[in-house]
């Protein structure tokens, strides 16, 4: 769903909130997308030529299985990042590329083993009138060739009251001109654009802002997709209390748990990691077959909810964590440095290197990157071996198939842990150093303060 922060300043600035979440095969909705590799990417605001590149030289070879990436569609013109969350036509002609670039991007990835995933804005249009960035002319609820005054509900306030489902599902969120997804024509229209994306080979889709859409709408639109498998992820995020929750939209696809989020903030910032001992359903949470998960996704980075870049050691620990831990489909967040929350992105989305020009590349930083094929590896293993001190420092295993420790304490440790790989020699993919376990299935290593420690079979060296 989008945020509710309306930012100040030039045209109506709206922080859309876009979370990440795959789709799945027809029937039960599962985190783990098909296949045996279940990590996004989320390049935000990435243009395609740089996601293309991307997914040849790095995404491919580290085991990344997707890649999001931002709306493609036409939208407001603009240097703001929020621009790309308010649509004019569904053509493929924002600032991140053409349509031939967009073209260009997907073959590429699927060359490199890398599906797509694309961030949909189907719940609204835009606030204000003016041209587009392809050219199309527009006006609040006046979209020529696709949208009139009769497509959208006849609620023009802006949500106020989450508490009651009528307001939050058909008054304007930040007031943008929110579609009547429950009319024929629209769910129509809404379906050719994702139709004509799913021609392009995409893979799946983020449905922006689902939250403001009935479940029972958002299930008539992928029905009509040429493709109803196709994955498909949605923002709903969860509120105490409010009247639309969750656990809706599971019959769907999968749903973006907003609380994993916030809760890795709270226990890495002021609580135990020993507390993470039964994360995810444990914790009241969707079930790990339906939920999208993230350490931080562009609305919370800005809004503070949860982690972000920068916390340093902490947000590269908490991705560490989300990675080796067996729960929901996890999302990397990938964007740019910002002191101004609506900076747009560097360059116009053009990354010519990771690390410059205020790109962060989070997907790449190597205490994450090299998780992904941990992940990959023990995909489908418990959790076994779990140890803490009660404070700041865990370990667990994955079955046979791999072993993590996390060390969030002031100082260094030391300790031989139990572990259930096989004896031999592995690469702490963390350190990039070797470590041995014994013929009991030992392991002892020291961790300096907020590192890590992560082996897994078939990795035995460096």
């Amino acid at each position: 769903m989008a945020s509710r922060i309306v930012s100040g300043g030039g045209a109506l600035a709206v922080a859309l909130a876009t979370a990440g979440a795959l789709l799945t095969p027809t029937g039960t909705a599962q985190a783990a997308p098909p296949g045996t590799k279940d990590v996004t990417a989320v390049l935000f605001e990435w243009n395609f030529a740089s996601v293309a590149r991307e997914c040849t030289n790095r995404l491919g070879p580290a085991g990344y299985g997707y890649v999001q990436v931002s709306p493609p569609a036409e939208h407001i013109q603009g240097a703001q990042w929020w621009t790309s969350y308010q649509p004019v036509s569904y053509k493929i002609a924002g600032r991140l590329g053409d349509r031939a670039a967009f073209q260009n991007m997907v073959n590429t990835c699927h060359a490199a083993g890398v599906k797509v995933v694309v961030d949909s804005v189907i719940n609204h249009m835009s606030a204000g009138s003016g041209t587009g960035t392809g050219g199309s002319a527009y006006t609040k609820y006046t979209y020529p060739g696709l949208y009139s005054s009769y497509d959208f509900d006849n609620c023009t306030a802006q949500i106020t009251n989450y508490q009651d489902r009528w307001n939050v599902q058909n008054c304007e969120l930040v007031g943008l001109a929110d579609l009547d997804t429950g009319e024929e024509y629209v769910r129509g229209a809404l379906a050719r654009y994702l139709n004509d994306l799913l021609s392009l080979g995409v893979d799946g889709f983020r449905i922006d802002a689902a939250k403001h859409m009935p479940a029972a709408d958002l299930a008539n639109i992928k029905s009509r997709l040429t493709n109803p498998s196709a994955y498909w992820k949605q923002e709903v995020i969860h509120g105490a209390g409010e009247a639309v929750q969750p656990g809706e939209y599971t019959g769907t696809g999968d749903v973006q748990e907003f609380r994993y989020a916030y809760d890795l903030k709270r226990v890495f910032n002021n609580e135990n990691l020993a507390y993470l001992r039964n994360y995810g359903e444990g914790w009241g949470y969707l079930s790990s077959g339906v939920a999208g998960v993230f350490v931080d996704n562009h609305d919370t980075e800005r809004n503070g909810s949860t982690l972000s870049y920068k916390d340093n050691a902490t947000y590269t620990l908490a991705n560490v964590f989300m990675l080796a831990w067996p729960y929901g489909a996890p999302d990397i967040n990938s964007g740019y440095e910002f002191s101004d929350h609506d900076a747009g992105p560097p360059n116009n989305g053009q990354v010519n290197a990771c690390w410059q020009n205020n790109w962060k590349c989070q997907h790449a930083w190597p205490e994450i990157e090299r998780m992904v094929a941990f992940r990959n590896a023990t995909r489908g293993q418990a959790v076994t071996n779990w140890w803490d001190n009660g404070a700041d420092a865990i370990a667990f295993g994955r079955g046979n198939r791999g072993f993590v420790a996390i060390n969030h304490e002031s100082g260094p440790l030391t300790r031989t842990y139990q572990t259930s790989l096989p004896a031999g020699t592995y690469c702490n993919v963390q350190s990039h150093t070797t470590v041995t376990v014994n013929g009991s299935g030992q392991l002892t290593a020291t961790l300096g303060t907020n590192t890590a420690l992560a082996v897994y079979a078939g990795k035995n060296t460096c």
